[in-house]
């Protein structure tokens, strides 16, 4: 990484139709770098949508980042280049460790001012970008998931802006340690609730997650 952190583009895209393996799929993966200043508001940089906002988009979500250095490790494994949105990115960075972002981190570029909120898990979508049926699984045993943002204050940003990390939490989990949480089951999902930045959804999901593995381990049968 270097000590000069940078947007290396803005991805925009809107919901399309795309045929893949017999289906019909209504997506928003194929994201585009765009030029000039882009505009960051509400959920969403201008000119950008989600296809399913029931899973995908919101406060928490409004914004996907992907480090440069991660898709350099992608195309080595892949051996293929992969363009900066390639991942479906709305920010493509270059000298920031995403994966080692943690959790209420906050970022500023340009104008405007973001907040790590959560990993990516990766869904069938993914898949069919890299036209993989088997790379759901493949993102995620890689801890490379990057990071969605939520928007601080908003303003507009442009490729080459700084970044600069404004705020970190004294109680903090990466990214990458996160998304490792997660594919662990929860069974460390105690480390998520400390967090205060932690998103609702993912509150929930831990709470049942340190619910189930304490009914678990109170089991008689486990017991005797």
């Amino acid at each position: 990484m270097t000590s000069n952190p940078r947007l290396l583009s803005v991805n925009v895209g809107t919901p399309r139709t795309i045929e893949w393996r017999g289906q019909t799929i209504a997506t928003s993966i194929f994201k585009s770098p765009v030029a000039g200043r882009v505009a960051v508001k509400g959920v969403n940089a201008a000119g950008d949508d989600q296809a399913d906002r029931s899973v995908h988009g919101g406060p928490d979500m409004a914004l996907y980042a992907y480090a440069t250095e991660d898709y350099a490790w992608w195309e080595a494994q892949r051996g293929r280049l992969l363009g900066p949105g390639y991942f479906g990115d709305n920010l493509t960075t270059r000298g920031l460790d995403v994966g080692g972002a943690v959790v209420g981190e906050r970022w500023q570029i340009g104008s405007a001012r973001f907040e790590v909120a959560a990993p990516r898990i990766p869904c069938y979508k993914l898949a069919m970008r890299m036209d993989d049926p088997a790379f759901v699984k493949t993102f995620a045993r890689a801890l490379r998931p990057g990071a969605y943002l939520r928007i601080v204050d908003e303003g507009d940003v442009a490729a080459g802006d700084a970044i600069a990390v404004v705020a970190r939490p004294a109680r903090s989990v990466t990214i990458a340690r996160f998304a490792e949480i997660y594919l662990g089951g929860g069974k460390d999902a105690a480390e998520l609730l400390a967090l205060e930045a932690l998103p609702q959804s993912w509150r929930e999901w831990a709470q049942e997650k340190l619910a189930a593995n304490t009914a678990v381990n109170r089991s008689p049968l486990r017991s005797a």
